[in-house]
């Protein structure tokens, strides 16, 4: 593997060895910001800004050993994510763990993926690829291939675009739900506030996936909070205010969004989360969760999100895209 690796020749991407020896990629922008990636689930466990201040959450108490999934950064749940119970109806869902298996599986470097959308111009990025292993067809029986770009932008913006595609030879289609489990690092829960939300449809994981209707005219934290809003905006921001921080989630494809924290007595009970870590963390996990994709054979299903963090003076209270996300980010270029 290593050297396949050694193909790339990108002086912003450096190939090393993380914790416990796992593989993993650093991308590095012009001006100081960076990603790491471990190939072992295709992870985003690091995102800093040019000042060296990171924006990822990462557990203190994360297992960086096989098969436990990291907890923290940006998991990709596939092929299943958050299912509600109403669609375990799909025989190829309801047998899969939690979050799939994408998280848990060691990716490869694509040196050869096919084309994407053109890149811009200083952006360095680094192509993945994940393909079913034997033991993962007899859970879920469905050939696929998986392409993930991570892309660092020259504004430190961390874009990260998925491609799957059903390769099956059976003619048979698949279906899947998805998610980027993208664990924000704050300051202090108490004082964050999620902002885009408001007015929406959710289903508690808390009340049994109950569907109710968001009231408030943002959605800020006092409990435990397991949410799956349907329909979302394209943009979504969370606002820190103690470090006068917003992050703006951009995403392409992706309608639904899970609002998670575990708060105290919920975080005590996770093995692999510190008893204090919930309030340093917020999970708004772009994703598909309601109306499942089906891939018929030779099809291929393309999303994206895009992340950045810039000062809070840029938003005025509402999710005007020119003043939270600036002129220069007004939309994402069309995904296809």
């Amino acid at each position: 593997m290593m050297d396949e690796m050694s193909t790339i020749e990108n002086k912003s991407i450096e190939i090393t060895k993380g914790i416990n020896g796992l593989d993993k990629v650093i991308l590095r922008e012009i001006h100081g910001s960076t990603v790491e990636v471990y190939l072992y689930g295709g992870h985003v466990t690091s995102w800093k800004n040019e000042h060296g201040e990171e924006l990822l959450f990462l557990s203190s108490k994360a297992i960086f050993k096989p098969p436990k999934a990291i907890r923290g950064g940006i998991p990709i749940c596939f092929p299943q994510s958050w299912t509600p119970a109403s669609l375990m109806q799909f025989s190829n869902l309801g047998s899969l763990e939690a979050h799939g298996f994408a998280r848990n599986r060691v990716w490869i470097i694509d040196n050869d993926p096919p084309p994407f959308p053109p890149t811009v111009t200083n952006r360095v990025y680094v192509d993945l690829l994940l393909k079913p292993t034997e033991e993962d067809l007899k859970i879920w029986p469905h050939s696929f291939e998986y392409r993930l770009r991570i892309t660092l932008g020259p504004g430190g913006d961390l874009m990260l675009t998925s491609r799957i595609r059903n390769t099956n030879t059976d003619g048979k289609p698949f279906t899947f739900t998805f998610a980027y489990h993208t664990y924000f690092s704050v300051s202090d829960i108490s004082e964050v506030r999620v902002e885009g939300l408001e007015t929406l449809d959710y289903l508690d994981n808390l009340k049994n996936r109950e569907r109710y209707t968001e009231q408030g005219d943002a959605i800020t934290f006092e409990s435990e909070v397991d949410k799956i809003y349907l329909s979302t905006p394209t943009k979504i921001a969370i606002l820190d205010h103690e470090k006068k921080r917003t992050f703006v989630i951009r995403k392409d494809g992706l309608p639904d969004a899970v609002v998670w924290n575990p708060w105290d007595k919920k975080a005590k009970t996770i093995a692999d989360l510190g008893d204090d870590d919930y309030k340093h963390m917020l999970c708004v996990e772009a994703a598909v969760i309601e109306k499942p994709i089906t891939l018929k054979p030779g099809e291929e299903w393309k999303v994206r999100q895009e992340l950045s963090a810039v000062p809070s003076s840029y938003c005025s209270g509402q999710l005007d895209p020119n003043k939270v996300c600036g002129e220069s980010k007004k939309l994402m270029p069309a995904l296809l």
